[in-house]
């Protein structure tokens, strides 16, 4: 299929941008790098009455260390987050943004554009929860940070109001223990189910976890079940295998055409598995 008629328009700047949201109303979208709404306009299952093409806000693409922590511009690619040399504690963003579709889709698709479509598999999000991260916004009223954990609402649906950008989001903390896997039906496709964890370790033993999955519900969201199952656990495959099962027993993970609730439950305790095999290796 193809596009419903739509305008276009080109920002100039970020202040540009918004006086566009502004003018052309609820019903226009702004486009990064494309790679998740395109795709909707495609299948009819978004309309929208215009584009705000934001190719030229260069002003948004860039990795800034800020103490201990790591701001990145919504702009910036999923490929140059995968090959920048990132700050001690941040690689798993490197190793996370490996996993996201295709080449082409690295290289044109956005962190910012990730964050607002909300996709509750989409890496970027599972991390944002995982690592406690501020999403950035400017719109009509000025800017304001919402915290990951209360931005994704549910299916596709995020705190974002009409007329706001996310221009950044911020890592404000290191995870030098930490993984994201998942599993996906055909390579580059959306995964299943996704799983990140972040590991404080002592003595060859979990002190402390934190757990992330998309799949397993409407967002992205944190498994306090699992975090508790896992603390206090020795670092082999075999705990982390034990802990994992007995976190995941009370996932209620939605049924698709895809994968059954107890397929997408033992889906996501194999990968916790692995996900905290590499964490704490």
């Amino acid at each position: 299929m193809k596009p419903a008629s739509y305008e276009y328009h080109r920002a100039h700047d970020l202040e540009h941008a918004l006086e566009l949201l502004g003018e052309l109303g609820e019903d226009a979208k702004p486009l990064a790098g494309g790679q998740s709404l395109v795709p909707m306009m495609n299948f009819r299952l978004a309309r929208p009455s215009a584009l705000i093409d934001l190719a030229r806000l260069d002003e948004l693409r860039y990795l800034r260390p800020v103490g201990d922590g790591l701001r990145i511009g919504a702009l910036t690619t999923h490929r140059t987050v995968e090959t920048a040399t990132l700050p001690g504690g941040f690689g798993v963003l490197s190793r996370a943004a490996r996993w996201i579709g295709h080449y082409p889709i690295r290289s044109r698709g956005t962190i910012g554009g990730s964050l607002a479509h909300g996709d509750a598999t989409a890496e970027w999000c599972v991390l944002a929860v995982l690592l406690d991260a501020r999403i950035v916004l400017r719109g009509p009223r000025g800017q304001r940070t919402v915290p990951a954990a209360e931005f994704f609402h549910g299916f596709l649906s995020t705190a974002a109001e009409p007329g706001e950008l996310i221009t950044e989001v911020v890592f404000p903390s290191p995870a030098p223990r930490a993984a994201l896997t998942e599993f996906a039906q055909r390579q580059g496709d959306f995964g299943l189910v996704v799983v990140a964890v972040a590991l404080e370790t002592e003595g060859g033993h979990c002190r402390a976890a934190r757990v992330a999955a998309g799949g397993v519900g409407s967002a992205a969201q944190r498994l306090p079940a699992v975090e508790q199952a896992l603390a206090g656990a020795e670092l082999t495959e075999r705990a982390f295998a034990e802990a994992a099962r007995a976190g995941v027993a009370e996932l209620e993970p939605p049924e698709d055409i895809h994968a059954s609730a107890g397929y997408r439950r033992t889906l996501t305790a194999t990968l916790l598995r692995r996900a905290c095999l590499e964490a704490g290796a």
